[in-house]
Parts: structure tokens; C-alpha cells; sequence
């Protein structure tokens, strides 16, 4: 990771750190018991660095208009044969920190983890201060707990793609054919039942599905370590058993089965994330592209809704449909794992409905006037 000494020398530091560098990887020590996590706050913080590299500026030299700059580079980095660049190995010469241009989105997410890199640079007193709190509309930009959950599928269009999986392969299918048709449709159907993490989908295993007094139970390990087991349905029961036949798989998984729940095509190896989500937008955009051809232009706006879908979607939908289906929320947020309730009460949309059924009184006609008569004010 780049990096350079800090505007402050490391003056009245409380931590042991000679250059920028040092000073965020102890920060990024906090997050070694989350792989992603760390993975994740490493990519933001590296471009953060790197970008200033280029600037002349080190950490503590940040202002709040650099902080403009910094989101306006993320929309458009340029120059591109600097910055853009396809996936490769961190170590190759030829690697580049990003693949294109951020979403506003990825740019608000990026905001919100180096906002607490500088909290926490802050208090161990490598900076002087955290030049986010500077910033007028912090709370409406930075914090992604604003707001209800929009990636999501309704209801009508998660019917029709769940119809569309369902369809059985064309005869005389080949068997590579057949598996792959199987193995998209389990991984649709366990990640809007279950509403898994896709590192969560990935690293599964057989024997974390078990029967305990007749009721199945889903046991995994999510963010944060945290450990959970959450009620399987009976839809994913049934999907859970075709999908073993699928593997020749006989009965149910035994408590102690490691193998792995997702197969890749030899049927034995596990399906790694990359490949898992790279197999779900792939299967949205033909999905997307099914739709167009069945029902042309008038399905334009949900062919795009597809091929805007990520993986992360399936979750958003699964709870989302769960919270309209009237799950309560204590179980909705056990679901999901959050720790706190108003995380999961984004996926609640009662309140957007009930004021669209209010708002729908107010019409063109004049208030009161359901008889034509009397003179306008």
C-alpha cells in the first residue's frame, strides 16, 4: 500500500506508525476477523492513498474540498490507462485499482468507509481532525442507513423470473446443460428463501443444513463472525433435496458433511465467490434479455431492472417480500442478522403504501365540489 509520512510527523500519536501507510493498516488491523470486510476497507483506503500520492498530499493534509475532488475522480478516474484496468493479481504489473467508474452507490459506500477511517485516524491522533464532519449534508450522503431499500425485485417480476428458471431444458439437453439449469435455479431459490450473503451462499457446506425435532435449521457463520440458524421452509427443503439428487446425493445431509452445499461442474469442487457472482449477473441479464424477446418494448423497464440486479438484490428481495408476506420484524431482523431493528425496518415499505393510498384522494377536481354548482374563489 502507498503511503507517506504523516503532515504531523506522527507527533502525539497513539499509535505505532511512521508513514500514512502504517497508520491505516493499524486501522485495518481492527477488521482482521472479517475477511471481506477487510478486503473491502483495504480497496477504498489503497485508492484514497493513492490518489493523494498523486495530489502531493498526505493524510492530514486532507480538506474538505479535497473530499469533492476525491468523489469526482471515483465518478470519472482518470486518466483511465493510470487508474481503469481489468481484474488481475495485485502483485502484476499490468493491475489497476479499478475496473471502471463507481456508481453512486459504490461512491457513497466508499465515503462512508474512509469517513471512518478518519474518525479513527482522529482518535489515535495521527490527524488533527476528520474533515468529513465537515460536510453540510454528512448525514443524507454518508450514511447508507437513510432511506428504504430499493434494490430490490417486486413481486410481479421475482414471479416471472422464478417461472422463467423453472422452465425445464430443452430435450435431449446435454448433461453439462442440464446441471448448470439446476445449479442456477437452487441458487436463486436458496438465496430468496434464505437470504444469504453471497459469501454466505459460497461458503456453505451440506452439513449445515440439520433436522432437529422435525424442524429444519440453516446454521451458518455471517459478517462479523457471528454465528446464527435460521428456519429453513419447506420450499427450500424441497429444493435442498432435488439439488442432492442432482449431485447423486441419496437422503438427507448428515450433521458432519463438509462437503460443499454449491458444486462446480465436476460436481465435487466448491463454487468460489467470483464465480457465484459472475453466475448470477449472468443469469439476470439473460433473464433480462428472455424478457425483452416475450414481451418487447412493454417489458423494457423490467429487462432493465434486471440488468441492473446484482447479487446482493436477491437479499434485498428476499427481505423485502418476507417483510410484505407480514413476517414480523424481530424475526425479519433474526432473518437477516442484523444488530439493530432500524437496519431491517428499511425493508419495511407499509408506510410508502399507506401514503400513496392517502395521497390518491387528491385529484385534479376541485375539493368539494361533487354537484358542478357554486362560483370558483
Amino acid at each position: 500500500m502507498v503511503g507517506r509520512l504523516s503532515a504531523t510527523g506522527g507527533q502525539g500519536a497513539h499509535i505505532a506508525a511512521t508513514s500514512d501507510a502504517e497508520a491505516v493498516a493499524r486501522w485495518m488491523a481492527e477488521y482482521r476477523g472479517s475477511p471481506r470486510t477487510l478486503a473491502a476497507y483495504r480497496r477504498e483506503a489503497e485508492r484514497l492513498l493513492m490518489w493523494l500520492s498523486e495530489q502531493g498530499l498526505g493524510l492530514a493534509e486532507v480538506r474538505r474540498d479535497h473530499l469533492e475532488a476525491f468523489e469526482a475522480f471515483l465518478a470519472d478516474p482518470r486518466p483511465r490507462e493510470r487508474w481503469v484496468g481489468p481484474p488481475r493479481p495485485r502483485q502484476a504489473e499490468d493491475w489497476r485499482p479499478f475496473r471502471g467508474p463507481l456508481s453512486p452507490a459504490s461512491r457513497r459506500q466508499s465515503l462512508v468507509i474512509l469517513q471512518g477511517m478518519f474518525a479513527w485516524l482522529a482518535e489515535a491522533g495521527w490527524v488533527a481532525h476528520n474533515p468529513f464532519r465537515l460536510m453540510r449534508d454528512k448525514r443524507r450522503r454518508l450514511d447508507n442507513r437513510q432511506g428504504g431499500i430499493e434494490r430490490y425485485l417486486e413481486a410481479p417480476l421475482w414471479g416471472w423470473l422464478w417461472d422463467w428458471l423453472s422452465r425445464p431444458v430443452e430435450e435431449g439437453a446435454s448433461p453439462r446443460v442440464r446441471f448448470e439449469w439446476a445449479r442456477r435455479r437452487f441458487v436463486f431459490g436458496f438465496a430468496y428463501l434464505l437470504a444469504p450473503r453471497i459469501a454466505e451462499m459460497s461458503a456453505a457446506r451440506m452439513g449445515d443444513f440439520r433436522r432437529r425435532e422435525g424442524r429444519w435449521w440453516w446454521e451458518v457463520v455471517g459478517k462479523g463472525s457471528k454465528a446464527a440458524r435460521i428456519p429453513v421452509p419447506p420450499d427450500m427443503v424441497t429444493l435442498l433435496m432435488e439439488w442432492r439428487a442432482v449431485l447423486g446425493l441419496a437422503g438427507e445431509p448428515q450433521p458432519d458433511d463438509d462437503s460443499p452445499l454449491l458444486r462446480a461442474l465436476d460436481g465435487r469442487r466448491g463454487l468460489g465467490d467470483n464465480r457465484l457472482y459472475r453466475l448470477i449477473r449472468e443469469t439476470f441479464s439473460e433473464a433480462a434479455a428472455a424478457l425483452e424477446q416475450e414481451q418487447g418494448d412493454a417489458a423494457r423497464p423490467w429487462a432493465l431492472r434486471l440488468r441492473q440486479a446484482t447479487p446482493h438484490w436477491l437479499r434485498h428481495t428476499a427481505l423485502t417480500h418476507q417483510a410484505q408476506a407480514g413476517v414480523e420484524l424481530r424475526y425479519l431482523a433474526a432473518t437477516a442478522r442484523h444488530s439493530r431493528l432500524d437496519t431491517t425496518a428499511r425493508y419495511l415499505h407499509a408506510e410508502d403504501e399507506a401514503w400513496h393510498r392517502q395521497q390518491s384522494r387528491h385529484g385534479l377536481a376541485r375539493p368539494g365540489a361533487d354537484d358542478g354548482g357554486g362560483e370558483p374563489v
